[in-house]
């Protein structure tokens, strides 16, 4: 463990540089003692393919999906990545140039075409990505890769081969889900997604997935809205990444970005356009915590909780708690977060940019949010919220409306707890104690940080010139206390003679277990899983 490096970040660069597959697993050099109980796969999703011919992609969510798995069996390790062969990455590799339009890259009618073939490319409708390099997740015995659209792709976790595309419209109203569903026990999924229904009225739509089914029947098939939650604006969503969901409820945070559906479909059609082109900002709706019950399920729309205007990707974990719920969330204020935390211009570009984006920033924050669930009329102005442990408050309005006020659990200068892991198995919806995540220099992740969100101390793994990914838990076999595990994740040190590994540490202090080294670079990876 070393301090805080501050660095230009040119060698990060090189995580945004394509790469090609493997034609078979390569064999990692192991340091350290990898557990004889660790056996099974760590599976990670991001871009692999930066640019068609002299084209590039704009965003981290543009770069064509690639899927990476680091086998580890008998203390030995392997790894190994495929393409996943969406209809996007076929087309564009056969065309040779972007032919659909993803998040923040605009894709253009052939050239070659006269202007009246082109101008009637423009009003076919609105052609959707399957680009699924985001995450990858479990649904009964199948696994698929997924982004933010309609379209998830089911792998084999083995051969990492491409098995068929899925579109969750044939099944459900939803236009999209978010890219990190919930699971249950028994392998049930919940997602949430925007609807857009008769007369362009907009909802957010709760989908259920039912777990592995006994007659083998592909549980998808049989998958269903459970609950509509209203929108604030009926012609402008709230871009959604994550949500929360406790024992009894879900948890549904609203925020001020917003997806402008009159200019998305006019700019789309008409002159080209990409998803980031048609977001706005709407700070002064401030923020919107919605409510609903999971079973019966039901929305508590006498529930108005507001607060100041945040943004936010990824959920940590919600739990309920004596009348309460606890929400903890990795905040950013104002609408740069966006735009310049996942941006490959900069990243690819200028580092003095990126710096001078990141000081511009509003401070990222990890918060959390306290919800009452048992409010009375009378008890108007004054802080309804009585855990002992926080200083979160909710204050309830002559309007109806329940104002919250957060407590800060981890700030620092220019710097974010950012790509939340929890011990999920055991903790999800349920009161627990240690988050794992990335720390952002600079939007760059260079550190592995353990923050305790009861006591609010940190832990930090950190190495010059080294740039880790998302940290997954794995809870040891006999375990007894929360924090008794691993973390797995990808480290990349571009330099290096062996510029990629994967690193294991010990998760109740952070010291490194093992790592697993390769003679590949790997390039940036965003969510995955470990399958045992």
């Amino acid at each position: 463990m070393v301090s805080r490096v501050e660095h230009p970040a040119s060698g990060y660069k090189k995580l945004f540089e394509t790469v090609e597959e493997l034609n078979e697993p390569i064999t990692a050099e192991v340091t350290g003692s990898i557990p004889s109980w660790l056996g099974g796969s760590l599976l990670r999703m991001g871009p692999g393919l930066f640019e068609i011919g002299s084209e590039p992609f704009y965003h981290v969510f543009d770069g064509q999906a690639m899927i990476h798995k680091f086998d580890l069996k008998n203390g030995q390790v392997t790894y190994y990545r495929k393409f996943i062969k969406t209809d996007a990455y076929v087309r564009n590799m056969t065309e040779k140039r972007i032919v659909i339009t993803e998040f923040g890259t605009t894709a253009y009618p052939d050239p070659c075409k006269n202007i009246f073939s082109r101008f009637f490319t423009y009003f076919q409708g609105i052609e959707v990505t399957d680009n699924c390099m985001v995450n990858i997740y479990p649904a009964g015995e199948d696994f698929y890769a997924c982004t933010e659209t309609n379209f998830i792709t089911k792998v084999d976790p083995e051969s990492l081969e491409t098995l068929k595309r899925v579109d969750l419209c044939k099944y459900v109203s939803v236009n999209g889900v978010t890219a990190h569903p919930h699971r249950e026990e028994d392998g049930t999924l919940y997602n949430i997604g925007n609807c857009f229904g008769k007369n362009m009225s907009l909802a957010y739509n709760i989908v259920r997935i039912p777990g592995p089914q006994k007659d083998k029947s592909d549980p998808i098939e049989k998958s269903q809205v459970l609950l509509q939650l209203p929108s604030s604006e009926r012609l402008k969503p709230s871009y959604v990444h994550s949500f929360g969901m406790t024992d009894n409820y879900f948890v549904f945070v609203e925020q001020p970005i917003k997806i402008n559906l009159l200019k998305f479909l006019s700019s789309w059609s008409i002159r080209g356009a990409n998803y980031m082109d048609c977001f706005e900002a709407n700070e002064s709706m401030g923020t919107w915590f919605h409510l609903a019950t999971k079973d019966p399920c039901g929305y508590l729309s006498t529930h108005k909780f507001r607060t100041s205007a945040f943004n936010v990707f990824h959920h940590i974990n919600a739990y309920e708690d004596q009348g309460f719920i606890v929400v903890d969330l990795c905040t950013w204020k104002g609408h740069d977060f966006v735009y310049n935390y996942l941006y490959l211009a900069n990243m690819r570009g200028n580092w003095d940019e990126v710096k001078k984006a990141a000081m511009r920033a509003p401070q990222p924050e990890v918060r959390r949010y306290v919800l009452p669930l048992d409010i009375h009329r009378e008890e108007q102005g004054k802080n309804l919220v009585s855990l002992p442990y926080t200083t979160a408050t909710a204050a309830l309005h002559r309007d109806g409306t329940i104002w919250l006020e957060p407590e800060v659990l981890f700030s620092g200068p220019r710097q974010a707890f950012e790509f939340p892991q929890i011990n999920y198995s055991q903790c999800c919806g349920k009161k627990y104690s240690f988050a794992y995540g990335l720390g952002l220099n600079h939007f760059v992740p260079d550190r592995i940080v353990k923050l305790n969100v009861q006591t609010k101390q940190t832990w930090v793994w950190q190495e010059e010139d080294a740039y880790p990914s998302e940290p997954l838990f794995v809870a040891s076999p006999e375990a007894t206390e929360e924090d008794d595990g691993l973390l797995l994740s990808i480290l990349v040190k571009p330099g290096a003679e062996r510029p990629g590994s994967l690193l294991i540490l010990k998760a109740a202090d952070l010291t490194e277990v093992a790592r697993a080294e390769v003679d590949v670079i790997i390039p940036v990876t965003l969510h995955g899983l470990y399958k045992p």
